[in-house]
């Protein structure tokens, strides 16, 4: 592919637009839906819970939260103004009955109160965090005492085969992200590699390892 070809697919995957984002969300989701559900089972969700999650893409998963415990609230932020109209059309329901909220931010402030949610939770987004270390601050101050965060992400070994992430991606490894941890209060209760077979765009089936991290504040 041409450098520009790779430019514009990592452009999408850090902010879809357009019909090529609608495309890139559905394929998204679809390739990325194991990590997800990893990911919320180790929320350990009880009932009353709020949750929120950053960077949803079209959040086509919710009601494997829900199936989760009762009283349930999933808040949800995305920088993409075509992910936060496609998730509200992927789940007017839950959207109606206002067990579901979901709202534009910039990336960096995380526009709640200090210690509103219990869970926080965040699939494949770490890469376009443009000041990791403060961001994580800032999910640290919503989160309540003794709350969970997830964050999930696939492994720089496999992310490095992937021509487009040498744009707008910056890569992890297990070790970068316990590193970026440290300089924050939160504390690591959990870590888990697992490797799984996933479809690259080509339709070619390719191994992938990703690791989720359980924080604890």
């Amino acid at each position: 592919m041409e450098k520009e070809e790779l430019q514009a697919i990592a452009s999408q995957l850090k902010h879809p637009t357009g019909e090529k984002g609608i495309e890139t969300a559905n394929m998204m989701h679809e390739v990325n839906s194991n990590m997800i559900r990893h990911s919320i089972q180790n929320l350990n969700i009880s009932n009353g819970n709020i949750i929120l999650e950053l960077g949803h893409g079209n959040a086509g998963y919710l009601d494997f939260i829900f199936e989760k415990a009762d009283s349930l609230k999933y808040y949800g932020l995305e920088m993409s103004e075509l992910m936060f109209h496609e998730a509200r059309k992927k789940n007017r329901n839950f959207v109606s009955r206002k067990q579901v909220f979901f709202s534009l931010y910039d990336g960096n402030v995380i526009p709640f109160e200090k210690e509103y949610f219990d869970k926080i939770f965040t699939v494949n987004t770490i890469y376009f965090w443009q000041d990791p270390e403060k961001f994580l601050l800032e999910i640290y101050r919503i989160l309540k005492t003794k709350g969970t965060l997830c964050i999930t992400f696939a492994e720089e070994t496999f992310m490095k085969k992937l021509p487009f992430t040498q744009f707008e991606f910056e890569l992890y490894t297990s070790e970068k992200v316990e590193n970026l941890v440290s300089k924050t209060h939160f504390k690591i209760v959990h870590k888990e590699t697992l490797t799984e077979s996933v479809k690259t765009r080509t339709g070619e089936e390719i191994k992938r390892d990703y690791t989720t991290f359980v924080l604890e504040k």
